[in-house]
């Protein structure tokens, strides 16, 4: 009997604690966010990503727009190619007074003498008539064009100058017509000279000379005029007077082609002297720059159906 209380009194102790129930769990996310710490993710939620945070050193650059981006692209394939460079060359002209005088005889010489004559013989002699003279002069200046090919070691052109002359001297009729420099066959005249040899060597001009009855040059192309004269067939013809007539109706021929391109040049100077001096220069440089890369597609003469060389020695 003495047992039933102690045993009452447990069970008055159990069926207490029993009634207090489980202790609640301790908030865990105010504490953190009170704490700082990151919080725990809800149960069934998805884990959120972790991004690194960067004060901006070392961080990768940030993903442009796809319009900038498209922008961007546009701005590196939209730039403009250099232009080919049109520096003005210019020549010394220490003997310019002398020049001057030279340039005035020859203006005078034009007027007064080639170009009535010129006019004259184109009164006479038909526009085809004197293309086909003027090729033929044009063909007598290949061993010209064949040796300073080959002098430049531009033996391309040097090949095309030898298979020219066969073509145009043979089904050409002696270079009466130009069948070599048609678009058929396509081979283009290759305008060389000594003087532009010279100058693609490395030789300058020099100075602007002018001579009378040859007109403007440079101490460099009057080297090279002198290599012409002597690579030209026409010079050995003898006595010396043939060879004189031969070259003087070779330049009434020539003008008459001609006739207006002087007085265009000379109308709209202000200086005659110096459009020529500038147009001459600038025409050489030219010519040596483009050496061997260019052939000859448009005939010198205005209106010429065919290529036909302007013959200035």
């Amino acid at each position: 009997m003495r047992r039933i209380p102690l045993v009452l009194a447990l069970v008055v102790i159990i069926a207490s604690g029993c009634a207090h129930g489980p202790q609640p769990a301790p908030d865990t996310l105010a504490a953190g966010l009170a704490s700082g710490a990151p919080a725990p993710a809800a149960p069934g939620s998805a884990p959120e990503e972790v991004r690194p945070v960067s004060d901006g050193a070392g961080a990768a650059p940030p993903q442009a727009e796809p319009a900038e981006a498209a922008e961007g692209e546009e701005d590196d394939f939209d730039y403009e190619a250099e232009p080919p460079s049109t520096a003005a060359v210019t020549i010394a002209d220490p003997l310019e007074p002398f020049n001057r005088a030279m340039f005035t005889f020859n203006d005078r010489l034009y007027f007064w003498v080639l170009k009535p004559v010129a006019e004259g013989y184109s009164a006479v002699v038909p526009e085809p008539a004197r293309v086909s003279v003027g090729n033929f002069f044009s063909n007598l200046r290949s061993p010209i064009r064949f040796v300073n090919c080959l002098l430049q070691a531009h033996f391309i052109g040097a090949a095309t100058e030898l298979f020219r002359f066969m073509i145009n001297s043979t089904i050409g009729l002696a270079g009466l017509f130009d069948p070599a420099g048609s678009e058929e066959v396509g081979l283009l005249r290759q305008d060389e000279d000594f003087g532009q040899t010279l100058g693609v060597y490395g030789i300058g001009h020099g100075f602007y000379l002018v001579w009378p009855f040859l007109g403007p040059s440079s101490p460099r192309d009057t080297v090279g005029m002198v290599g012409d004269f002597f690579a030209y067939p026409v010079s050995y013809l003898d006595p010396w007077y043939v060879w004189t007539a031969v070259r003087g109706y070779q330049a009434i021929n020539d003008t008459s082609l001609t006739i207006g391109d002087y007085e265009a040049i000379k109308g709209a100077a202000l200086d005659p002297y110096v459009a020529v001096r500038n147009a001459y220069i600038q025409y050489r440089h030219m010519k040596v720059q483009e050496r061997g890369t260019i052939g000859t597609t448009e005939p010198d003469i205005p209106g010429a159906g065919s290529p036909a060389r302007r013959v200035r020695p």
